[in-house]
């Protein structure tokens, strides 16, 4: 694997080829692959963590294929960026299943509440919550840079993460409830929406990442 790589993890949740392709598009040349081996997401120089489906199903494929541990040391010392269940599994507990998360920030996952999925009119409002959104950015950050505060992102989610220090929210969005969309600390950057589903905005998200030196 070439200096300077970028590795994508593959736990076998989700077609991970879209977010493969958005890399490539903006990564300059820089190697990008997709894998499950932990040695080669230990010699990457920065680190991917997406997915999609059941936070039950992601933690224990996780841990089938031994990546637990390169997870964690990555999101200690790498450029790492989460996306989607991949930002989920980062906090301590999910209310979908009642599992254990990584634990790498202090918080629970928890259900968008039916009672207040209500929009301004008074429509219900449908979960999963499935579409186009506003983040907005509740401070500076890198990953930001040349993204409007308010730009709109694709959302596919009925979870949300709600983490006990607050100084980590980099995004909010509102959906019946303002809920934290993007987190950020050191190292890591993670968000709820899918940037390689996102088109300029995401794509920009994805190139800032690249570019970043935290």
């Amino acid at each position: 694997m070439a200096t300077g790589a970028i590795a994508v993890v593959d736990y076998g949740m989700g077609n991970l080829r879209s977010v493969w392709q958005a890399l490539v598009h903006v990564a300059d040349g820089r190697e990008v692959v997709v894998t499950a081996d932990p040695a080669v997401v230990a010699a990457a120089e920065r680190v991917v963590f997406p997915g999609q489906g059941a936070m039950p199903d992601c933690m224990r494929e996780l841990d089938a294929r031994g990546l637990r541990p390169a997870v964690l040391a990555a999101a200690r010392d790498k450029p790492f960026l989460g996306i989607c269940i991949g930002e989920q599994m980062l906090f301590e507990h999910s209310a979908e299943g009642d599992v254990a998360g990584l634990g790498v920030f202090a918080g629970e996952v928890r259900r968008f509440p039916a009672e207040k999925m209500v929009d301004a009119a008074g429509n219900r409002l449908k979960v999963p919550h499935m579409g186009w959104n506003e983040v907005r950015q509740t401070r500076p950050h890198a990953l930001w840079e040349g993204i409007a505060d308010g730009a709109r992102f694709y959302f596919v989610h009925s979870y949300y993460v709600d983490p006990v220090d607050r100084a980590c929210v980099a995004g909010t969005t509102d959906y019946g409830i303002p809920f934290t969309s993007a987190v950020a600390r050191d190292n890591i950057f993670a968000i709820q929406c899918h940037p390689e589903k996102s088109a300029q905005a995401g794509l920009a998200l994805l190139e800032n990442f690249i570019r970043w030196k935290p």
